[in-house]
């Protein structure tokens, strides 16, 4: 996301200031979040802020807790701090909906759960935990720094494999993540779009916290048989998607526990997303690569140096 707002940002004749842990042609500087003189020597004239740098969970099993909150945490504050001293006027802080964690899943035998702003994060992993601090930390500048912060709690878009055994043997690829736009994935140029929308209405909101996914077809109504028979309510709603899964050899998940709204999203910060599973269904007819040209472009980046021969990364925590 960092390399797809640099490029966005440059391409609208911005001057960008990207700093990150290693150099590379989207970076100016190279160095550490809690390191105070480096980041205020980087946010010189810095007008916005668009915080994305974390840990995030697939370090769960490779850093410890207190490298987590030392990223997640400390950096945070030490940046939130030296935003407010350099007269910086928003802060965007990239979240995610892992803050959610238990509350995503809802006891066997109940609907589908409609996760709006609403839904009270029940953080399950450290990862969760230090995310939900962090934006804690963004409210408390807002209320007594003065400084707009707004957080965007945006779902999957990465491109790698998924971490589950299981789920990539019985999936495509493109399969599984054509799936997920209907409830869970967020296209990379859309990211972009909603940082750009809440840096524009952050000075005019103040705080807020918003879903950064696609935009879904289902509506509330369609809880309890999304739960049991995804397949069936989306022949009801897009009757259209079925003769080109067959084509493909591809398949509907078969049964849905969580649905991610945007709406709010699109109310507060006139964010309008391109991408969602009917715009993706027309690209995959016509042919087309389903990926904005900016997800394309940047392409994957990996999560680590190593390579896991179980998946893109181990899922099991090991305590140092």
């Amino acid at each position: 996301m960092g390399e797809a707002l640099v490029r966005t940002l440059a391409s609208r004749n911005y001057e960008v200031v990207g700093l990150d842990l290693l150099p590379s042609p989207f970076t100016t500087h190279a160095g550490s979040l809690t390191d105070r003189s480096l980041l205020k020597r980087a946010l010189v004239d810095v007008r916005v802020i668009f915080h994305a740098a974390t840990l995030h969970k697939p370090h769960v099993s490779t850093h410890s807790r207190q490298e987590f909150v030392d990223t997640n945490i400390t950096g945070t504050l030490c940046l939130l701090e030296e935003a407010v001293s350099a007269g910086v006027e928003s802060f965007i802080y990239t979240s995610t909906t892992s803050v959610f964690g238990d509350a995503l899943i809802p006891p066997a035998g109940a609907p589908a759960a409609w996760i709006t702003e609403e839904v009270k994060p029940v953080p399950k992993n450290i990862y969760g935990a230090t995310k939900a601090a962090a934006e804690d930390l963004c409210q408390l500048f807002n209320r007594n720094e003065g400084l707009p912060c707004i957080v965007l709690r945006t779902s999957r878009f990465f491109p790698e494999a998924d971490d589950n055994k299981r789920i990539r043997e019985s999936y495509a690829d493109d399969n599984l993540k054509a799936n997920e736009f209907l409830y869970r994935r967020v296209e990379l140029e859309d990211v972009v779009s909603a940082q750009l929308a809440a840096a524009d209405r952050a000075s005019e909101i103040g705080f807020g916290k918003y879903i950064i996914s696609a935009t879904t077809p289902f509506s509330p109504e369609d809880l309890p048989d999304l739960r049991i028979d995804a397949s069936a309510v989306l022949r009801r709603l897009i009757p259209g998607y079925e003769e080109e899964y067959l084509r493909r050899g591809w398949k509907m998940i078969q049964g849905i526990d969580r649905v991610y709204v945007n709406e709010r999203a699109r109310q507060d910060l006139g964010w309008q997303p391109r991408y969602n599973f009917l715009e993706i269904l027309q690209r995959l007819i016509a042919g087309e690569d389903w990926r904005s040209p900016m997800a394309q472009l940047v392409g994957s980046k990996g999560y680590h140096q190593a390579k896991f021969s179980e998946g893109p990364y181990p899922v099991e925590w090991k305590r140092d």
